[in-house]
C-alpha cells in the first residue's frame, strides 16, 4: 500500500512540475512589452546605425512578442520630452544611446521605477541614488581600437622598410569629437597599438566639439593630412575622415583606420580597418530579461559592477570592422587574429609603458604609466583621460 501511495505521490509531483513548467513558458511566449530606442542620430550615421541594427536583431527573433518605438535624431540636452513620450507610450523597456542622456535619463528611471531604463555608454548606475530600474553598459572598445592601431602600424612599419617615409615621419592624425574619457581613452589605445609595432609614431588630435559634422570633420582630416601624417583615425560620426583621404593627392601616402562603419566603399585605397562595439548581446539580453521577469545583469554574460556591465572580444560585444587585404601590410591579419586572442584570454594590458599623461582640464592631475592602468576596472564605460606627453599633441 505504501508503495502505491509513494508511486501516486511521485506522479503529481511530476504532473505539478510539468503543469508549472508548462504555464511558465506558455506566459513567456505570450508576453508582450513595448521597447523605447532613443537615438543621437539616424542609420545613416555609423554610430546609430549600430544601435539600429541591434533593435531589428531584436524584432527579427521576438516578432509581435516586442513594439518597438524608436525616436531618431534626438539632440542631446532634448531629450526629456522624448523619454516622456516613450514613457506615455506605455514602453517597459527604454534604452538611451548617446553619453550627455544619462542624467535625464537617471532622472525618469526615479520616477518610474516599473520602466527599465537602459542607458549606454555611461557611467552613473552606481552613483547615489542606485536604481533598481536602471542601468548602464558599454563594450571595452579600446581592445578594437588598439587592435586597429596594431593594424596601422603595420602599414607605417611597411612604409618605412620601403622607404616611402622614414621613422621620423611616423605621424597619426585623429579627428575626435569631445575630450571625453571615452574618446582620450579611444585615442590612447589606437596609439598603443600603433606604437607597439612602431615605437617612434606620434599623433596629432584635433576635437571638433560635435560628434556628427561632416564639413568639419573633413577639413580637419584634410589639415592632417597636409601636416604630414600619414595615418588618419577617428572618434567622430561621418565620412569626412575617409573621404579626405581618398581625395589626397596620388603620391602622398596616407591610410585610414574607420571607426563604427567600414569606408571600404567611400575609401577604397586607403582604407585600412576599424572596429566597433556590437550592441547586440546586451539589448538583446535586456529584452529578454523583461520578458521573463528576471535581473538583466543576472542575465547577460560580461563583467557586472553593480547596476552596470561591459565586455570585450570575449564575450562579441566588441568586434573589428573588415580588413581591406588591398591596402593592409602582408601579415596584418594573423597579427590581428594574435592581438584578439591575447584580449580574449585576458593576457593583454594596453594602457602602460614609459609615458606620462595629464588630465587636459587639470595638468596638475598626472598620471604614470609605468603603474599601469586598468580600463574598464569599475565601470564599462572608459575613464582613462590623460593626454600623453610627448607623444600625443592636442592641436587647436
Amino acid at each position: 500500500m505504501k508503495k502505491v501511495y509513494l508511486v501516486t505521490l511521485c506522479t503529481c509531483l511530476v504532473v505539478i512540475v510539468f503543469v508549472s513548467a508548462s504555464v511558465y513558458f506558455l506566459r513567456d511566449e505570450e508576453k508582450e512589452i513595448t521597447v523605447g530606442f532613443v537615438y543621437v542620430g539616424d542609420a545613416s550615421t555609423a554610430y546609430t546605425s549600430n544601435f539600429i541594427d541591434a533593435q531589428e536583431a531584436i524584432q527579427t527573433k521576438y516578432g509581435d512578442q516586442v513594439k518597438a518605438i524608436a525616436l531618431n535624431n534626438v539632440a542631446e540636452g532634448t531629450e526629456r520630452e522624448y523619454l516622456q513620450q516613450l514613457v506615455d507610450a506605455g514602453c517597459d523597456l527604454i534604452f538611451t544611446t548617446s553619453y550627455n542622456y544619462g542624467t535625464v535619463t537617471k532622472e525618469f528611471a526615479e520616477k518610474y521605477p516599473g520602466i527599465e531604463f537602459c542607458m549606454a555608454t555611461c557611467a552613473n548606475a552606481n552613483e547615489e541614488p542606485v536604481l533598481k530600474n536602471y542601468h548602464t553598459f558599454m563594450g571595452k572598445i579600446y581592445q578594437g581600437r588598439y587592435t586597429a592601431g596594431v593594424a596601422a602600424g603595420m602599414k607605417m612599419k611597411e612604409l618605412i622598410k620601403e622607404g616611402v617615409i622614414t621613422e621620423q615621419q611616423a605621424k597619426i592624425g585623429y579627428v575626435a569629437a569631445y575630450p571625453y574619457a571615452e574618446v582620450i581613452s579611444g585615442y590612447t589605445a589606437f596609439l598603443l597599438g600603433v606604437r607597439s609595432v612602431v615605437p617612434e609614431a606620434v599623433m596629432t588630435v584635433r576635437y571638433t566639439n560635435k560628434w556628427n559634422d561632416y564639413r568639419t570633420e573633413k577639413k580637419y582630416a584634410k589639415d592632417l593630412i597636409d601636416e604630414g601624417c600619414v595615418i588618419i583615425s577617428q572618434h567622430s560620426d561621418t565620412a569626412g575622415p575617409a573621404t579626405a583621404c581618398e581625395e589626397t593627392a596620388a603620391g602622398i601616402p596616407v591610410y585610414l583606420v574607420s571607426y563604427n562603419q567600414s569606408m571600404e566603399d567611400v575609401a577604397p585605397t586607403t582604407y585600412l580597418t576599424g572596429c566597433k562595439i556590437n550592441w547586440e548581446p546586451y539589448m538583446m539580453g535586456a529584452v529578454d530579461a523583461v520578458l521573463n521577469d528576471r535581473v538583466i545583469e543576472k542575465s547577460i554574460k560580461g563583467t557586472v559592477n553593480g547596476n552596470d556591465i561591459g565586455a570585450g572580444f570575449e564575450e562579441d560585444w566588441v568586434q573589428m570592422l573588415e580588413l581591406n587585404e588591398i591596402t593592409a601590410a602582408d601579415g596584418t591579419a594573423e597579427k590581428m587574429q594574435k592581438v584578439i586572442r591575447q584580449f580574449e584570454q585576458g593576457k593583454l594590458d594596453v594602457f602602460w609603458g614609459d609615458y606620462v599623461g595629464a588630465d587636459p582640464d587639470d595638468p596638475d592631475d598626472t598620471y604614470d604609466l609605468n603603474q599601469g592602468y586598468t580600463e574598464n576596472e569599475f565601470a564599462s564605460a572608459p575613464s582613462f583621460h590623460y593626454v600623453l606627453k610627448d607623444v600625443i599633441r592636442i592641436e587647436e
